[in-house]
């Protein structure tokens, strides 16, 4: 017999207003009803203090850029010098130190209120190249990982077969090659989903992917109606070195070999030519904006709202995790838009947390979470309306204090599939985060 547990949220964002007082019953993992107009907890259930979001969905990460914060902030530098500084950071991951980094990792999230991670994952074999003996070891190791903190995972196997248009990898980059896209679609092809757990694919990059190679890539993604996402246009050195191989853009490049479509993520999308936008929108290929990283590495403001307006959905990512919080993402994504305009009020915060929740979801093929409504996954964070940061604006105004005002250290509840993850501020199955995090990564700094 299927028991039924009742959230009572002293404050719940319905997709467009705050609503106090209202009872969510769940079922299974899922939202069977929600009913507003519950002045005060009903007998047994739980009580969520604060305002409650669909839980939150980062949608582009790379789980070993942890170890990087801090270590790459020392002088300057540019972004090839930072990847110098990561190639020796995944020259000395394992399946066991992977997993123990991507367990504190996706702890950290939770903590922040994410309750789904795009893993853009590209090291997937042993030091050289040499396939270990379970192909897909490292994969399964982020899996577990996810698993064991208690988050949903979109895995995003990453095709990575080329230091740059063609060119055989350099040796750094040995561990992240298959040879060819057709070996990288047997390998990929064993992984398996599960209730928490999708796979999908990703191109690195058309410098990283051979332009005859990126279509078997797409059709495998397309066959499967698994999301793709590909790093788009970071760098105007990629955009150069693109028109010197093939003449034209990266964008008009994956048009050319079918990759755009609704299915399909650009993360990044920073340096793009007008028609570049008007591509990726009229195909529906959706854009993640990494504001946190994208000014770390000194990147540049990607057009975020022409691209929305052209018919690009919008999500959000914490990429190397420089931080790792989706308010700031979202905030930034308008504040930098204010930056380079010069003109306040782009997106409404309404329009902001739906990047972060279900455009986000979607982006990662969970098409049916990011919602407080019945039928969706019972995904929640919970938002504290009395700290430092959050204290003194009316709880009808509580979108616009999370997404202007909050932090993820605000978060006092994560709840997934109608499960405690985080209860009070304490992740219950890595309590010690912080610890966790600090071993994990000294590990890989030796």
């Amino acid at each position: 017999m299927t028991s039924t547990t009742t959230y009572w949220m002293e404050h719940a964002w319905l997709d467009t207003h705050v609503e106090p007082g209202v009872a969510v019953d769940v079922a299974d993992g899922r939202i069977t009803a929600v009913r507003p107009g519950a002045a005060a907890p009903p007998p047994g259930a739980v009580t969520l203090r604060g305002l409650t979001l669909p839980g939150l969905a980062n949608a582009h990460s790379h789980a070993f850029h942890r170890a990087l914060r801090g270590a790459v902030q020392v002088g300057s530098g540019t972004f090839w010098t930072w990847r110098e500084v990561m190639y020796g950071v995944a020259a000395r991951l394992t399946p066991d130190t992977y997993y123990a980094l991507a367990r504190a990792v996706y702890a950290e999230m939770a903590l922040a209120g994410i309750t789904a991670v795009g893993e853009f994952h590209y090291v997937h074999h042993a030091p050289g190249g040499i396939p270990y003996a379970r192909p897909n070891a490292m994969g399964e190791a982020l899996v577990a990982a996810a698993e064991d903190a208690g988050i949903r995972l979109t895995l995003l196997d990453t095709a990575y077969l080329s230091s740059g248009f063609g060119a055989a990898p350099s040796s750094h980059q040995l561990r992240f090659s298959d040879g060819t896209a057709e070996a990288w679609a047997e390998r990929v092809s064993a992984l398996t989903d599960s209730a928490y757990v999708r796979h999908g694919a990703a191109i690195h990059s058309v410098r990283a992917v051979p332009a005859a190679e990126l279509a078997t890539v797409a059709a495998w993604a397309q066959h499967r109606r698994a999301p793709l996402h590909v790093h788009l246009s970071e760098q105007t050195a990629e955009n150069d070195a693109c028109r010197a191989a093939h003449g034209c853009t990266p964008t008009q490049l994956l048009a050319d070999h079918g990759v755009l479509g609704p299915g399909t993520t650009g993360v990044h999308n920073t340096h793009l030519t007008p028609a570049d936008i008007a591509l990726l929108g009229d195909s529906g290929t959706g854009t993640c904006m990494c504001p946190t990283t994208e000014r770390d590495l000194a990147d540049g403001i990607g057009p975020a709202g022409p691209l929305q307006r052209a018919g690009s959905p919008l999500s959000l990512g914490s990429d190397s995790h420089a931080v790792i919080d989706l308010f700031e993402e979202a905030r930034a994504m308008e504040l930098n838009e204010r930056l380079r305009s010069r003109t306040r009020g782009h997106w409404t915060a309404a329009a902001l947390l739906r990047a972060a929740c279900a455009d986000g979801h979607a982006a990662l093929g969970w098409a049916d979470a990011g919602v407080i409504e019945p039928g969706a996954p019972a995904d929640f964070a919970t938002v504290a309306l009395d700290t430092v940061r959050t204290a003194g604006p009316a709880p009808i105004l509580g979108a616009e204090t999370a997404v202007f005002a909050a932090t993820g250290a605000d978060v006092r509840h994560t709840i997934v599939g109608g499960r405690h993850v985080v209860r009070d501020g304490v992740h219950l199955s890595v309590p010690d985060t912080a610890h966790a995090l600090a071993t994990s990564i000294a590990a890989l700094h030796g």
